[in-house]
Formats: structure tokens, C-alpha cells, sequence
């Protein structure tokens, strides 16, 4: 869904006094934050105060946002900022662990809560009591317990699965038996997957016995589709590679990877890591069995978000994928982008968009971000969880860098 350019003005007014930034000049009409980002471009801070945000949408010339709340079930929200308001709104409270949103050609949301994904008309006069459930069944233990969405161009509805482990382990750290497949990717439904709901399927589908679509990515939250269709992927790496294998650094091992998805890919989670280099835990393992990553991206960036850029607003971006890198880390805390073709592949290197954001005490928190969504004048808003803002990269005259 697009937003007219006046909307954004408008949510100005919705910055609040604890904003966890400081005001550095203007950005396009909203306070300037102090990021280096790239040739241009600046950021403004549209919104603060917003809880523990982790997704946004735009429906008409409102903005809907989910408040995780906390990761105790049921502490969670669905947000509306509207044109001329001084706060955000409560649409619905007591969610169970709202994350991933997504408007469709009707104007509704697609949520994906803890354990099921639902469908909200936020224009019903009681939308909490209008709300259809899409799917059931989803796991919701384990590390990974919030599922992602992509609403293709047919219409279908992707729905991504954590695995439940970092790397197939049992209770207590248990490593898994080197000869056997990891239970986790035949479950029902199974971890480490993507499941898919056909336009026109009978609902709510049962996650047990859904479609799926794609196995062997330990958490990929962040889903875009290239231009002819292909469906994009980035998958956290796993962590404390060095427990398992003293001789793995675990600051460089292993990569965060970006993956072309197809129906029936089998990529190579919890058995191989990198480019085709077996896990510590499956040393015999045939990582030549399974899809190949289509690119390394940096170790523990933790790749949250990603979209193909279409606009015109920000220069040298168009067709570009760009990605929210959320880590803590080095590699994390940025907004990158990546040249690729039509189809997905990737045709160059990763270059930073928005970059230092470390924490300056008075100035700026570290970056957090979390989800992207691309608005119908061409800019990008920015949801932060850990520090709960909404910030928006556009155009600048003259470009501005961090301090």
C-alpha cells in the first residue's frame, strides 16, 4: 500500500518528548537524526514512544504498526498513526506477540502473531471482532518463534518458520547424532521452513498439513520478491560456531546468507554453513545435495527486513535490494543496499545506505533496525524495535553525515 506525501508532514506532530534522539536540523520535513547515510539522503525521525515495534504498513493514508509489546504472550498491539493525530492509536491490544505486517490490495493487514497468522480489516467498526484467522498450528517454542510473511504478486501468501534450535541441538545443548537428519526438519509442520497459502484456499489452513514451499533456513524473517517473481530469503547464520569447533572464529563463521527460493528448494541448514562447508555437528555431511546460498552476507549482521527498492526518491537505489541489518555486532546496525537483476541474482557488491549508528549518549541509541517499507513518494520508513521509533530515509538538500 502507498502513502500520499502529506500524510508524512502530518506525522510529525506524533514525535514524542523522550524521543531517544536529538534533533540535528531538518530531514524533508522532519527533525534530522545524526546517521552517516549515503550521497543525498538524510533520515528524519517520524515517530518515537512506539513500544517494541517489530513491523509496519500503510493502509490509505494511515500507518499501521505492531508493538510486540514484550516476549511474554499477549502483551502486544496494533498500532494506527492517522493524519493529524497526536499519538498513536490502540486498534487492538492483548495480541499475542505481533510481528510481521503486510496490507493487501483490499486494504486489510495480514498479521502473523505468536502460533497463527490473522487477517484484520482496520476500517470494521470492532476490528478486533472482525478478525479472520488465516492459519493455525504454527510453532511457536523454541528460539525462533515469530513467523515472517510475503504476499506475492498472485496473490499467495508466503509464511516463514523458524527452527526451534541454533543449530539442531537437543535439551540441555545436547549435540544432534551425526548420522541422523535433524528431527526438526520433519516435523509437522517443519522448522526451518516456508509454508504457503494459495489466493482462493479454504481457510484457516491447518500449518501441520499446509504446502510447504521451501526447507533448511534456520530463521528468515526477511523476505522480499525480484521483479520476475523469485522470492528472496536472508537467513541468520547460527551462533557459537567456536563451541562446536574450538578451531571456527565465531566472529567470522558463519555467514548470514541471502537465498533465491523457489518451490522445492532444500537448502542446507543445520548441516552445512557457508558455501558448502559441513556444520562441526555433521562433519560427513553432502553439502553438494543441497541449494546453494546465492550470496554470503556479512557474519551476524542479522538481516531482519529487506524490499526492492522501485522509487525515484532516492538516487542510484532503484531495482536495488535494500536490507536491514539489526545486529548488535559490527557488521550490524545498517541499512545496505545490493545491486541484483530481474531475477534475484546479485550483480554486485553490498554498499552502506545508512551507517553509524552506534550509540552516543545525547545524540543517537544504537541502530536497531527491524522492518522497511517503501512509501509512494519514494522514501523508506525505518521501524526500530529495541528503541522503539519509526525514522524515514529520503532525499536531502544538501546531504548531512553523523558526528
Amino acid at each position: 500500500m502507498m502513502l500520499r506525501p502529506v500524510l508524512l508532514l502530518l506525522l510529525a506532530a506524533l514525535l514524542s518528548s523522550e524521543a531517544p534522539y536529538a534533533a540535528d536540523g531538518r530531514c524533508d520535513g522532519y527533525p534530522r537524526v545524526s546517521l552517516l547515510t549515503s550521497k543525498g539522503s538524510c533520515v528524519g525521525l517520524v515517530a518515537a514512544g512506539l513500544g517494541f515495534p517489530r513491523g509496519v504498513a500503510a493502509v490509505g493514508e494511515d500507518l499501521f504498526i505492531t508493538d510486540l509489546g514484550s516476549w511474554e504472550p499477549g502483551h502486544g498491539r496494533l498500532l494506527r498513526l492517522s493524519p493529524g493525530e497526536r499519538v498513536a492509536s490502540v486498534v487492538i491490544d492483548r495480541l499475542d506477540r505481533p510481528g510481521a505486517i503486510v496490507a493487501d490490495a483490499r486494504g486489510r493487514l495480514i498479521v502473523a502473531l505468536a502460533g497463527k497468522v490473522v487477517r484484520i480489516d482496520p476500517k470494521a467498526a470492532d476490528p478486533a471482532a472482525a478478525m479472520v484467522t488465516l492459519m493455525t498450528g504454527i510453532p511457536s517454542d523454541g528460539r525462533h518463534n515469530l513467523p515472517g510473511l510475503l504476499l506475492d504478486r498472485k496473490g499467495g501468501l508466503l509464511v516463514s518458520i523458524g527452527s526451534a534450535s541454533d543449530n539442531c541441538e537437543g535439551r540441555g545443548g545436547a549435540r544432534p547424532p551425526p548420522d541422523r537428519p535433524c528431527a526438526e526438519l520433519s516435523g509437522r509442520p517443519p522448522r526451518a521452513s516456508h509454508l504457503y497459502i494459495a489466493k482462493g484456499q479454504p481457510l484457516p489452513v491447518d500449518a501441520p498439513s499446509a504446502a510447504v514451499f521451501a526447507t533448511g533456513m534456520r530463521n528468515t524473517l526477511a523476505l522480499a520478491e525480484a521483479p520476475y517473481g523469485t522470492i528472496l530469503a536472508a537467513s541468520n547464520g547460527r551462533d557459537a560456531i567456536d563451541q562446536a569447533d574450538p578451531k571456527l572464529a565465531d566472529a567470522r563463521f558463519p555467514h548470514d546468507v541471502l537465498l533465491r527460493v523457489h518451490r522445492g528448494s532444500r537448502f542446507d541448514w543445520p548441516y552445512c554453513f557457508d558455501l558448502g562447508r559441513p556444520s562441526p555437528e555433521f562433519p560427513k555431511a553432502d553439502c553438494k545435495r543441497f541449494d546453494a546460498p546465492a550470496m554470503l552476507l556479512p557474519p551476524h549482521a542479522a538481516p531482519l527486513s529487506m524490499l526492492v527498492y522501485r522509487g525515484e526518491r532516492l538516487r542510484g537505489l532503484k531495482g536495488k535490494l535494500l536490507i536491514a541489518f539489526h545486529g548488535y555486532r559490527a557488521a550490524g546496525h545498517r541499512l545496505v543496499s545490493l545491486p541484483i537483476d530481474r531475477s534475484g541474482r546479485p550483480i554486485g557488491a553490498l554498499r552502506d545506505i545508512v551507517s553509524g549508528w552506534k550509540a552516543v549518549t545525547g545524540l543517537r541509541p544504537q541502530g536497531a533496525p527491524v522492518a522497511l517499507l517503501e512509501l509512494a513518494d519514494g522514501s523508506v520508513l525505518i521501524v526500530e524495535d529495541h528503541n522503539g521509533t519509526l525514522l524515514r530515509l529520503s532525499s536531502d538538500r544538501p546531504a548531512r553525515t553523523a558526528r
